[in-house]
């Protein structure tokens, strides 16, 4: 870790304090140490993948106040740079009030999002195991997701364990497996897997993948559970988001633990928006204007709120995001829409959680 201090006397004249530490625990604290010893409060850093946060953390034990600077507002001139003359450059443009801070919430909403984001993973990752799951039985000449419409439901569960566990095919036991609506298209069904060859290593990649399958809807219970007793405290909170036509729960949740629950450190919903990279952007040059494309912020709360603002075009109880993205829609087209009603949540949000009001 390279630190630099900068100390200004009364003639405005700035001397240069400098150090290097190491990023165990036990040099993060001579840091502090360190800057304790030159009565240093705030800090600047560079914010670099995860290697801030332990600084941070740290820091934040010190009651020491930290701005994590995201790097292309403190980026140095190239050919002119290493981490020595970074770190007094940083501090020059701290101690002139040139860098915009990052949102960091407090740490209980930041354990918070650390499992959600894991959810998030694992509900991708069993994605990708379904989707492997039915290549492996198509692959077998079974083309059963042709016909039923779940290929995890009751019915076609129960097929699928009874073509890896029998080595021969009864077609008047596969039609008994078959249960309410399904039982009108046993002639599509049966066709759906007549022919079909499964060897013996196939069914095993198959159990394997079913297997996997199972572990991580276990564990997804397993975070869900963590979750609840997480957020306890916020009930009313999210009782209060899940008003928004399309959130639910589980959006909800994902919500607080993105932006925590203090909107004061934002300032104002465009400001929240534009973190979110909800906002269009501002590229203009000699009168022309260029691409006003959304940026690639919020990986994690973008994805949740367009989740939310589909769901909520399509809602019956409540039809005025349904309305507006039919308008934005005919213009500007579906894609630009589905961003405009996210957007708009992301306002209503805001409001919400300021006041307290429905």
């Amino acid at each position: 870790i390279y630190a630099c201090i900068g100390i200004t006397d009364p003639n405005n004249r700035t001397e240069y304090k400098q150090a290097r530490f190491s990023s165990f625990t036990k040099g993060l604290q001579e840091l502090c140490n360190w800057l304790a010893k030159y009565n240093c409060t705030d800090v600047c850093m560079e914010s670099t993948g995860k290697y801030w946060v332990p600084v941070y953390n740290i820091l934040e034990e010190r009651k020491i106040r930290v701005t994590i600077a995201n790097p292309k507002w403190v980026k140095a001139v190239k050919g002119n740079k290493d981490d020595t003359k970074d770190s007094k450059w940083i501090g020059d443009l701290f101690r002139l009030g040139l860098v915009p801070g990052s949102f960091i919430p407090t740490k209980d909403i930041r354990i918070l999002r650390e499992f959600t984001r894991y959810r998030y993973k694992l509900t991708s990752m069993k994605s990708s195991e379904k989707n492997r799951f039915q290549n492996a039985f198509t692959v077998c000449n079974v083309a059963l997701d042709s016909v039923v419409s779940d290929m995890f439901g009751k019915s076609a569960t129960a097929i699928t364990d009874y073509l890896i566990s029998e080595d021969t095919f009864n077609p008047e036991y596969c039609v008994s497996l078959l249960q309410r609506s399904l039982k009108k298209k046993s002639e599509s069904v049966l066709e759906s897997i007549e022919g079909y060859s499964i060897t013996q290593e196939q069914k095993l990649r198959i159990r394997i993948v079913r297997s996997h399958l199972n572990h991580i809807e276990n564990l997804i219970s397993q975070i869900d559970l963590a979750i609840d007793g997480m957020v306890v405290k916020h009930e009313s909170l999210i009782s209060l988001l899940c008003t928004i036509p399309g959130v639910d729960r589980n959006s909800a949740i994902t919500i607080i633990s993105e932006i925590g629950y203090d909107m004061s450190q934002f300032g104002s919903s465009k400001r929240l928006c534009c973190w979110a990279g909800l906002t269009p952007g501002n590229n203009e040059s000699a009168g022309k204007k260029k691409s006003v494309r959304i940026t690639r912020a919020g990986v994690y709360l973008k994805p949740a709120l367009v989740q939310v603002a589909h769901a909520a075009v399509k809602a019956t109880d409540n039809s005025y995001y349904r309305l507006k993205y039919e308008q934005i829609s005919k213009r500007r087209g579906k894609k630009r829409a589905i961003i405009a009603i996210a957007r708009m949540i992301r306002t209503a949000i805001y409001q919400m959680m300021s006041t307290g009001e429905v």
